[in-house]
Protein backbone atom coordinates (compact mmCIF):
# COMPACT_ATOMS: atom_id res chain seq x y z
CA UNK A 1 0.00 0.00 0.00
CA UNK A 2 1.64 3.32 -1.19
CA UNK A 3 2.07 5.49 2.40
CA UNK A 4 0.42 8.46 3.19
CA UNK A 5 3.08 10.86 4.50
CA UNK A 6 6.23 11.32 3.89
CA UNK A 7 9.08 11.99 6.44
CA UNK A 8 11.31 14.72 4.63
CA UNK A 9 14.36 15.24 7.23
CA UNK A 10 12.85 17.00 9.86
CA UNK A 11 9.43 17.77 8.22
CA UNK A 12 6.48 16.05 7.39
CA UNK A 13 3.96 16.38 3.99
CA UNK A 14 0.86 14.33 3.81
CA UNK A 15 -0.23 12.22 0.71
CA UNK A 16 -3.75 12.37 1.47
CA UNK A 17 -4.08 15.53 -0.63
CA UNK A 18 -1.89 16.66 -3.84
CA UNK A 19 0.53 18.10 -3.59
CA UNK A 20 2.18 21.12 -5.85
CA UNK A 21 6.16 21.02 -6.43
CA UNK A 22 7.61 24.24 -7.62
CA UNK A 23 10.42 24.10 -10.12
CA UNK A 24 13.57 26.51 -8.72
CA UNK A 25 15.94 26.37 -11.21
CA UNK A 26 19.10 27.85 -10.77
CA UNK A 27 20.64 26.85 -14.12
CA UNK A 28 21.46 29.51 -16.99
CA UNK A 29 20.25 27.00 -19.58
CA UNK A 30 16.77 25.06 -18.95
CA UNK A 31 14.26 25.24 -21.04
CA UNK A 32 11.39 27.37 -19.39
CA UNK A 33 13.36 29.44 -16.69
CA UNK A 34 17.27 29.11 -17.35
CA UNK A 35 19.06 32.15 -16.35
CA UNK A 36 15.92 33.47 -14.52
CA UNK A 37 18.26 33.97 -10.91
CA UNK A 38 21.22 35.37 -12.84
CA UNK A 39 22.81 38.55 -12.82
CA UNK A 40 24.08 39.64 -16.28
CA UNK A 41 27.51 38.48 -15.66
CA UNK A 42 26.34 35.07 -14.86
CA UNK A 43 26.43 34.99 -11.15
CA UNK A 44 23.82 33.62 -9.02
CA UNK A 45 21.82 35.51 -7.24
CA UNK A 46 20.08 34.57 -3.95
CA UNK A 47 17.54 37.37 -3.28
CA UNK A 48 16.30 36.54 -6.90
CA UNK A 49 15.61 33.27 -5.80
CA UNK A 50 14.07 33.74 -1.86
CA UNK A 51 11.94 36.67 -3.20
CA UNK A 52 10.65 33.91 -6.13
CA UNK A 53 10.06 30.99 -3.33
CA UNK A 54 7.88 33.42 -1.52
CA UNK A 55 6.16 34.31 -4.35
CA UNK A 56 5.44 30.28 -4.51
CA UNK A 57 4.90 29.85 -1.09
CA UNK A 58 2.09 32.25 -1.39
CA UNK A 59 0.23 31.17 -4.21
CA UNK A 60 0.38 28.08 -2.38
CA UNK A 61 3.68 25.43 -3.47
CA UNK A 62 3.76 22.61 -1.01
CA UNK A 63 7.41 21.64 -1.76
CA UNK A 64 10.44 23.43 -3.21
CA UNK A 65 12.03 21.66 -5.94
CA UNK A 66 15.86 22.66 -6.60
CA UNK A 67 17.84 21.74 -9.63
CA UNK A 68 21.26 23.07 -10.71
CA UNK A 69 21.92 20.89 -14.07
CA UNK A 70 19.57 21.49 -17.00
CA UNK A 71 18.22 17.84 -18.42
CA UNK A 72 16.11 19.41 -21.36
CA UNK A 73 17.01 17.67 -24.58
CA UNK A 74 20.44 18.42 -25.60
CA UNK A 75 21.39 20.36 -22.19
CA UNK A 76 25.11 20.71 -21.82
CA UNK A 77 26.62 18.73 -18.95
CA UNK A 78 27.47 20.58 -15.79
CA UNK A 79 30.29 19.68 -13.45
CA UNK A 80 29.79 18.39 -10.12
CA UNK A 81 31.73 21.36 -8.44
CA UNK A 82 29.56 23.91 -10.94
CA UNK A 83 26.06 21.99 -9.54
CA UNK A 84 27.22 21.83 -5.56
CA UNK A 85 27.65 25.77 -5.98
CA UNK A 86 24.35 26.47 -7.74
CA UNK A 87 21.91 24.32 -5.51
CA UNK A 88 23.87 23.97 -1.92
CA UNK A 89 24.01 27.95 -0.84
CA UNK A 90 20.02 27.74 -2.25
CA UNK A 91 19.15 25.06 -0.30
CA UNK A 92 21.02 26.31 2.58
CA UNK A 93 19.28 29.91 1.93
CA UNK A 94 15.92 28.84 1.50
CA UNK A 95 15.42 26.27 4.98
CA UNK A 96 17.13 29.16 6.68
CA UNK A 97 14.38 31.41 5.88
CA UNK A 98 11.30 29.42 4.70
CA UNK A 99 9.75 26.22 6.78
CA UNK A 100 9.05 24.12 3.62
CA UNK A 101 10.47 20.91 2.09
CA UNK A 102 12.89 21.49 -0.42
CA UNK A 103 13.38 18.42 -2.96
CA UNK A 104 16.95 18.70 -4.61
CA UNK A 105 16.56 17.70 -8.19
CA UNK A 106 20.26 15.48 -8.60
CA UNK A 107 22.13 12.58 -9.88
CA UNK A 108 25.67 13.13 -8.18
CA UNK A 109 25.97 10.93 -4.86
CA UNK A 110 28.43 14.23 -3.70
CA UNK A 111 25.28 16.54 -4.40
CA UNK A 112 22.81 13.75 -3.12
CA UNK A 113 24.70 13.75 0.52
CA UNK A 114 25.83 17.57 0.73
CA UNK A 115 21.95 18.40 -0.76
CA UNK A 116 20.83 16.25 2.71
CA UNK A 117 23.26 17.60 5.01
CA UNK A 118 22.22 21.50 3.94
CA UNK A 119 18.74 20.48 5.11
CA UNK A 120 16.74 19.21 2.10
CA UNK A 121 14.18 16.78 2.03
CA UNK A 122 13.68 14.52 -1.04
CA UNK A 123 16.13 13.35 -3.54
CA UNK A 124 14.55 13.73 -7.00
CA UNK A 125 16.70 12.51 -9.61
CA UNK A 126 15.55 12.08 -13.46
CA UNK A 127 18.38 8.91 -13.56
CA UNK A 128 16.46 6.89 -10.98
CA UNK A 129 19.63 6.70 -8.82
CA UNK A 130 21.91 5.06 -11.32
CA UNK A 131 24.90 6.94 -11.25
CA UNK A 132 27.36 5.08 -9.46
CA UNK A 133 27.38 5.80 -5.50
CA UNK A 134 23.95 7.00 -5.99
CA UNK A 135 21.97 4.13 -4.54
CA UNK A 136 24.30 4.13 -1.10
CA UNK A 137 24.37 8.14 -0.58
CA UNK A 138 20.53 8.32 -0.96
CA UNK A 139 19.85 5.20 1.31
CA UNK A 140 22.57 7.06 4.16
CA UNK A 141 20.39 10.35 4.18
CA UNK A 142 17.22 8.17 5.11
CA UNK A 143 15.43 10.62 2.64
CA UNK A 144 12.25 9.93 0.56
CA UNK A 145 13.60 9.43 -3.55
CA UNK A 146 12.02 10.38 -6.60
CA UNK A 147 13.12 7.55 -9.41
CA UNK A 148 12.31 8.73 -12.97
CA UNK A 149 12.39 6.94 -16.10
CA UNK A 150 14.91 8.58 -18.70
CA UNK A 151 16.23 6.55 -21.90
CA UNK A 152 19.73 7.73 -22.55
CA UNK A 153 21.00 11.11 -20.80
CA UNK A 154 19.60 14.41 -21.69
CA UNK A 155 21.77 14.65 -24.25
CA UNK A 156 20.48 11.63 -26.41
CA UNK A 157 17.42 10.80 -24.90
CA UNK A 158 15.22 12.53 -27.91
CA UNK A 159 17.50 10.58 -30.25
CA UNK A 160 16.09 6.99 -29.10
CA UNK A 161 12.21 7.15 -28.87
CA UNK A 162 11.44 3.43 -30.55
CA UNK A 163 9.95 1.04 -27.78
CA UNK A 164 8.01 -2.14 -28.67
CA UNK A 165 5.78 -1.14 -25.68
CA UNK A 166 6.59 2.16 -23.99
CA UNK A 167 4.29 1.90 -21.31
CA UNK A 168 5.00 -1.45 -20.51
CA UNK A 169 9.07 -0.91 -20.87
CA UNK A 170 8.71 2.13 -18.37
CA UNK A 171 6.60 -0.18 -15.95
CA UNK A 172 9.71 -2.81 -16.03
CA UNK A 173 12.40 -0.10 -15.48
CA UNK A 174 10.38 1.77 -13.03
CA UNK A 175 9.59 -1.75 -11.22
CA UNK A 176 13.60 -2.56 -11.42
CA UNK A 177 14.43 0.66 -9.81
CA UNK A 178 12.04 0.21 -7.05
CA UNK A 179 13.71 -3.16 -6.53
CA UNK A 180 17.04 -1.55 -6.93
CA UNK A 181 15.89 0.88 -3.89
CA UNK A 182 15.02 -1.20 -1.89
CA UNK A 183 17.67 -3.86 -1.99
CA UNK A 184 20.43 -0.69 -1.16
CA UNK A 185 17.71 -0.18 2.08
CA UNK A 186 15.55 2.28 1.58
CA UNK A 187 12.71 2.35 3.12
CA UNK A 188 9.66 1.04 0.76
CA UNK A 189 7.38 4.20 1.69
CA UNK A 190 10.14 6.44 1.17
CA UNK A 191 10.22 5.72 -2.67
CA UNK A 192 8.27 7.94 -4.94
CA UNK A 193 7.86 7.20 -9.42
CA UNK A 194 7.65 9.57 -11.75
CA UNK A 195 6.95 8.04 -15.87
CA UNK A 196 9.07 10.72 -17.36
CA UNK A 197 7.12 12.54 -19.46
CA UNK A 198 9.19 14.29 -21.94
CA UNK A 199 12.10 12.33 -21.54
CA UNK A 200 13.05 10.27 -24.31
CA UNK A 201 8.97 9.52 -25.28
CA UNK A 202 7.44 11.11 -28.23
CA UNK A 203 3.96 13.39 -28.38
CA UNK A 204 2.05 9.99 -28.50
CA UNK A 205 3.71 7.96 -25.70
CA UNK A 206 3.58 11.05 -23.58
CA UNK A 207 -0.21 11.06 -24.13
CA UNK A 208 -0.31 7.43 -23.42
CA UNK A 209 1.56 7.72 -20.15
CA UNK A 210 -0.91 10.51 -18.67
CA UNK A 211 -3.57 8.01 -19.97
CA UNK A 212 -3.05 4.75 -18.15
CA UNK A 213 -1.33 6.54 -15.46
CA UNK A 214 -3.22 3.86 -13.06
CA UNK A 215 -1.15 0.85 -14.48
CA UNK A 216 1.82 1.99 -12.13
CA UNK A 217 -0.47 1.32 -9.08
CA UNK A 218 0.42 -1.61 -8.81
CA UNK A 219 4.16 -0.72 -7.77
CA UNK A 220 2.40 1.36 -4.47
CA UNK A 221 4.37 4.31 -4.60
CA UNK A 222 2.98 7.45 -5.18
CA UNK A 223 2.95 8.99 -8.66
CA UNK A 224 5.20 12.00 -9.02
CA UNK A 225 4.19 13.73 -12.44
CA UNK A 226 5.91 16.66 -14.72
CA UNK A 227 4.19 17.92 -17.32
CA UNK A 228 4.69 21.18 -17.37
CA UNK A 229 5.08 23.43 -20.05
CA UNK A 230 6.26 20.53 -22.29
CA UNK A 231 7.40 20.52 -25.79
CA UNK A 232 4.48 17.65 -26.41
CA UNK A 233 1.81 21.00 -25.19
CA UNK A 234 3.70 23.18 -27.86
CA UNK A 235 3.15 20.63 -30.38
CA UNK A 236 -0.16 20.13 -29.94
CA UNK A 237 -1.11 23.70 -29.32
CA UNK A 238 1.40 25.18 -31.37
CA UNK A 239 2.80 27.58 -28.09
CA UNK A 240 5.41 29.04 -27.11
CA UNK A 241 6.80 27.80 -23.33
CA UNK A 242 5.53 31.14 -22.18
CA UNK A 243 1.97 30.11 -23.56
CA UNK A 244 1.20 26.58 -22.46
CA UNK A 245 -0.47 26.95 -18.64
CA UNK A 246 -3.93 25.77 -20.61
CA UNK A 247 -2.30 22.74 -21.94
CA UNK A 248 -0.20 21.78 -18.64
CA UNK A 249 -3.15 22.39 -16.43
CA UNK A 250 -5.57 20.23 -18.39
CA UNK A 251 -2.56 17.28 -18.66
CA UNK A 252 -1.92 18.03 -14.93
CA UNK A 253 -5.74 17.49 -13.97
CA UNK A 254 -6.20 14.24 -15.77
CA UNK A 255 -2.58 12.96 -14.02
CA UNK A 256 -4.61 13.58 -10.85
CA UNK A 257 -7.26 11.56 -12.25
CA UNK A 258 -5.12 8.85 -12.81
CA UNK A 259 -4.05 8.78 -9.19
CA UNK A 260 -0.85 11.45 -9.05
CA UNK A 261 0.16 12.49 -5.77
CA UNK A 262 2.91 15.31 -6.62
CA UNK A 263 2.49 17.79 -9.56
CA UNK A 264 5.57 19.51 -10.58
CA UNK A 265 4.79 23.00 -11.96
CA UNK A 266 6.02 26.28 -13.09
CA UNK A 267 2.76 27.40 -13.00
CA UNK A 268 2.16 27.65 -9.18
CA UNK A 269 -1.28 29.64 -8.24
CA UNK A 270 -3.14 28.23 -11.61
CA UNK A 271 -2.08 24.95 -10.79
CA UNK A 272 -3.11 25.38 -6.47
CA UNK A 273 -6.28 26.75 -8.16
CA UNK A 274 -7.01 23.55 -9.87
CA UNK A 275 -5.75 21.16 -7.07
CA UNK A 276 -8.65 22.98 -4.91
CA UNK A 277 -10.95 22.24 -7.92
CA UNK A 278 -10.20 18.79 -7.89
CA UNK A 279 -10.54 18.36 -4.32
CA UNK A 280 -13.85 19.73 -4.33
CA UNK A 281 -15.30 17.57 -7.51
CA UNK A 282 -13.36 14.62 -5.53
CA UNK A 283 -15.07 14.99 -2.09
CA UNK A 284 -18.59 15.42 -4.20
CA UNK A 285 -18.34 12.08 -5.47
CA UNK A 286 -17.84 10.76 -2.20
CA UNK A 287 -20.96 12.24 -0.59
Amino acid sequence: MAPTQLRCGDLSISLASPLVMAIVNVTPDSFSDGGSYHSAQGQLQLTAVLNRVEAMLQEGADIIDVGGESTRPGAIPVSLEDELARVIPVIEAIRKRFDVVVSVDTSRPEVISQAADAGAGIINDVRALELPGALAAAANTSLPVCLMHMRGSPQTMQANTEYDDCLNEVHAYLAGRQRAALDASIAGDNILLDPGFGFGKTEQHNLALINQLYRFHDLECPLLVGVSRKSTIGTILNKPVEERLVGSLVLAYESLRQGAKILRVHDVGPTVDMVKMYNALDQNRGS
